[in-house]
């Protein structure tokens, strides 16, 4: 066992790789009543929990299937969570997902527990002999099936759904948001191919694909196939983002331009094998150390409550409505989604009619508000008020056009307005 608890088991490498050379679509499910997500609570919340921290068991197409639960110690019933799926490789179980294998809590859910801090609903589904086949789509109407459990017994936010995993479970995950994506909000897959199948795959979902150049079990290029799909359906700009030379020991991490507003696609690749836990400057894997969770976790965090309709164009394509603010300068709006101890911001920046070549945006925080984590910008500061100012590839703005940049932060972050300096 590694570092992170994960077996490398013959048979389960030959069964992957045979999937995989096959390019199998097992996954027939059919559109449920958990394919439009609501903006509304789930029905726990306002209630006291029917379900707890451990093991259940569920009836699934006439199998019985079981789940480990993991809910927030400061659970509060009037709190809308996210829900967080982490799915286990080939071979695998639930509970070494749960535990974090021998990297511990550091790891657990793949390190979600850690980094979610308590802000979020994490779930080890158990799969059939170990694996995702999802034969006739049975793991997808699993998976239906413990939303609906978890909505009816926990507050749940219906628009903060997430799923991740490694290996087969990266499969999983990918078959989720080929065949969920109006259930799900986003999707992380660590070092997949499509093993699960994919049943639909035409509508936008916001994905993250991590993957090293060294895989022999399922290669890089297997990776980028997923990440592909939703290049295209995500309206993303084509491109051959950049990925780390054999024996730098790095990783490069691309967000795509281009695409549809509210659903960003992000690659990340890494010099090292088959793994979800890569640190960079050795060819070892550690739960502790690896930066793979805290890329996930920002990937997830970085979301508004209410998704955007697949069918909104971007607000930089012609015919907007609104006109951008005048001159060079730029304007800014903030949207915060709150629980008890902490928050995550959303700035969103527009250019003015003369464009950009960088931004900044001042925020006054709140008193006993810092700020922890901030993905999309650099923060100047953790208190008080944060100046926050464009990374290389978002500071050039075209008249009118638009990106995002958000932040973590600790305390109350209700009345936050951020000020936009243009440049």
């Amino acid at each position: 066992m590694s570092t992170h608890g994960f077996h490398r088991r013959p048979c389960a490498v030959a069964a992957l790789l045979a999937l995989a050379a096959a390019g199998t679509t097992l996954a027939v499910g059919t559109a449920s009543a958990a394919d439009v997500a609501v903006a509304a609570a789930s029905a726990g919340c306002g209630k006291a929990p029917t379900l707890q921290t451990g093991t259940h068991t569920i009836q699934s197409g006439g199998k019985s299937r079981s789940f480990i639960l993991r809910v927030p110690a400061n659970y509060n019933s009037d709190n809308q969570y996210r829900l967080i799926f982490a799915f286990h490789w080939r071979g695998g179980t639930a509970a070494e997902v749960n535990s974090g294998g021998t990297s511990g809590t550091a790891w657990s859910y793949y390190g979600q527990q850690e980094q979610s801090n308590n802000s979020a609903i994490l779930v080890a589904p158990q799969g059939l002999g170990n694996g995702w086949s999802n034969s006739n789509g049975e793991d997808v109407t699993f998976v239906d099936d413990m939303i609906r459990r978890l909505d009816e017994g926990l507050c749940v936010d219906p628009t903060q759904r997430f799923a991740t995993g490694f290996s087969w479970g990266g499969g999983m995950s990918y078959a989720l948001a080929c065949a969920r994506p109006t259930v799900f909000r986003a999707v992380a897959v660590i070092a997949g191919a499509q093993i699960s199948g994919c049943s639909g795959g035409s509508q936008p979902i916001a994905y993250f694909g991590l993957h090293g150049i060294g895989d022999t079990v399922l290669t890089i290029s297997q990776g980028r196939a997923l990440r592909d799909t939703f290049v295209r359906n995500n309206g993303c700009a084509a491109q051959n983002p950049p990925e780390p030379a054999s024996g730098s020991r790095t990783h490069t991490a691309t967000t795509y331009s281009g695409c549809r507003a509210g659903y960003p696609v992000r690659w990340a690749a890494f010099d090292n094998g088959h793994m979800p836990g890569p640190v960079d400057g050795t060819y070892a894997e550690s739960g502790v150390t690896t930066w793979t969770k805290g890329e996930i976790w920002k990937f997830f965090a970085q979301f508004q409550t209410t998704p955007p309709s697949p069918t909104t164009p971007a607000p930089s394509t012609p015919g907007q409505t609104t006109p951008p603010p005048g001159g060079a300068g730029c304007s800014a709006s903030v949207s915060v989604n709150s629980w008890t101890g902490g928050f995550v911001a959303t700035v969103r920046v527009t250019a003015g009619s003369a464009g950009t070549s960088g931004w900044s945006v001042d925020m006054a925080l709140p008193a006993g508000a810092g700020v922890t984590n901030t993905w999309s910008a650099s923060a100047g500061g953790a208190t008080g008020t944060v100046r926050f100012t464009n990374v290389d590839y978002n500071g050039r703005l075209g008249a009118g056009q638009v990106t995002e940049f958000g932040f973590q932060g600790t305390g109350a972050g209700a009345g936050m307005t951020p000020t936009c300096i243009g440049r």
